[in-house]
């Protein structure tokens, strides 16, 4: 507890302590999350080196010293960042877009922590991402097993009902275009021509203006369904990207060598490009995401998804997230089934009693690898003259995965990845997770009806001053001012009185 401060307002004296985000900054465990995260950022032991310096007396050795370094600034509170985070999610907010809701938003700063109301930026956004950065997958994932101990906690969820879990696999989508093949090909030509230019690459030709009208051809012919003509545009296409590509690689070695090491990447990725046809496999859907697949998940509207697959487990009675994990390479999804309930499993291995996964419901993409999850019990549609009623009656809540599915992408941000690299999709796919726990924790105390703990007190004040107080006024040796109790404006709980 911080000093009191008589000239700023204190947040417990100005929201209202049943409101389901107070009761829940209550309910999560603070100290546990910091605990774990607080390694992630503690400052790096430095070795000592010996450094040479040049004086009126010659050469001399200087030994610097090493160890723990006090310059820079401090990083800023655990709770402040992880309850950003947590909200940012939770509300499908940006970076910048949460911090100025935190600036107005009384309710978000009691969930942070603070004490006193604060008309700023809690910090600036860019600390959001190099947070992020730092606290990685491993890190995230803390997050999402505190949002499922905060659920037992709260017994919104029996540790029993964890044993029983729905597994679906969907497609979180790259931020990338259709990828056609008139427009990567134009991409590739463009993105080699400028970092020649910036290497100082004088090349033969630049095919500008030709590779434009090309694209535009290419568009029209597609349009009107004139393959016959687009096929040799793209021909035509295929063969300018070919001779950007030569003449690059014989004047590379005049550039220099951080800008070479950087062409080689990109003519590595624009030579596949090039070379692939539409018929082939493992192409290259983006010139700036190589870790983009190309899924197809059978719908009608949207046959193709380019992105990564990603598998979800909830629980079966009341739907919380209980593991995800992103599977690059479009793998089969019954095959994805034993590293997602491991992931669920260690998430689950701090809670009492250690409950484990032991019946799973899928659909029947996950046929065929009862012999791979030996441990736990398979059930799908395909097995439905082998099951009991009880089975039966489980195997009905399978689809109850599709609409939290829905949810998670369209309410807290997992439909299309805006983050670069496959790392940041992996990050996207957990800390979204959380995010969604967060809202179904605030479903959960508005239907359990839950109180937090300060207005419990209040509430045990204000039922002394209103019950007691006339009954002891009764009494003749309690009717001094000095024996009275203290009423509610005393306390400052008179607002409770309604």
């Amino acid at each position: 507890m911080s000093t009191p401060d008589f000239f700023r307002s204190r947040l417990d004296s100005m929201i209202d302590l049943r409101h389901p985000l107070a009761v829940l900054a209550t309910r999560v465990s603070w100290g546990s999350i910091e605990a774990t995260l607080a390694p992630l950022f503690e400052r790096p032991s430095r070795d000592g080196r010996v450094s040479e310096a040049v004086d009126l007396f010659g050469v001399s050795s200087l030994e610097l010293a090493g160890g723990v370094s006090a310059a820079g600034r401090p990083r800023l509170p655990v709770r402040l960042m992880v309850g950003l985070l947590y909200l940012k999610h939770a509300y499908n907010e940006s970076d910048d877009s949460v911090c100025e809701r935190w600036a107005q938003d009384v309710y978000f700063q009691f969930f942070c922590g603070e004490e006193y109301f604060q008309p700023r930026l809690p910090c600036d956004p860019t600390n959001l991402v190099r947070f992020r950065q730092a606290l990685g997958e491993a890190g995230v994932e803390e997050l999402l097993a505190a949002t499922i101990a905060a659920a037992v906690q709260m017994k919104a969820v029996k540790p029993v009902e964890l044993e029983r879990v729905i597994v679906d696999t969907t497609v979180q989508e790259k931020a990338i275009a259709y990828p056609t093949d008139s427009r990567l090909l134009e991409v590739a030509r463009a993105r080699l021509v400028q970092l020649a230019q910036r290497a100082g690459l004088a090349l033969k030709q630049t095919y500008e203006r030709e590779g434009k009208r090309l694209r535009r051809r290419a568009g029209g012919y597609a349009h009107a369904k004139q393959f016959r003509r687009l096929r040799r545009v793209l021909k035509r296409q295929r063969t300018v990207l070919g001779r950007l590509l030569r003449d690059i690689e014989r004047k590379l070695s005049g550039a220099p060598d951080e800008r070479r090491t950087q062409l080689r990447v990109w003519l590595e990725r624009a030579w596949r490009i090039c070379r692939q046809r539409p018929k082939d496999k493992n192409k290259l859907y983006a010139l700036h995401a190589p870790e983009v697949e190309c899924i197809g998940k059978g719908k009608a509207r949207q046959p193709y998804e380019f992105g990564v697959k990603v598998s979800l487990a909830i629980t079966e009675k009341h739907g919380l997230i209980v593991g995800a994990r992103a599977f690059p390479g479009n793998p089969y999804d019954g095959h994805t089934l034993a590293e997602q309930l491991e992931q669920s499993s260690i998430l689950l291995q701090d809670l009492p009693g250690t409950p484990q996964p032991k019946t799973v419901l899928v659909d029947l993409g996950f046929r065929g690898v009862d012999s791979e999850v030996s441990s736990v019990q398979l059930i799908h549609r395909g097995k439905h003259k082998t099951l009991t009623s009880t089975q039966r009656r489980w195997l009905k809540r399978r689809q109850a995965i599709e609409p939290i599915i829905g949810h998670v992408k369209h309410d807290h941000g997992m439909r299309r990845c805006s983050l670069k690299g496959q790392p940041a999709m992996r990050y996207t796919r957990c800390c979204v997770l959380p995010g969604y726990n967060l809202r179904w924790l605030l479903r959960a105390i508005v239907r359990l009806g839950l109180r937090s703990v300060f207005f419990i007190l209040a509430s045990l004040h204000w039922l002394a001053n209103v019950t007691l107080q006339p009954a002891l006024a009764r009494h003749s040796h309690f009717r001094r001012a000095d024996s009275r109790l203290p009423t509610g404006r005393t306390l400052g709980l008179a607002r409770y009185a309604n």
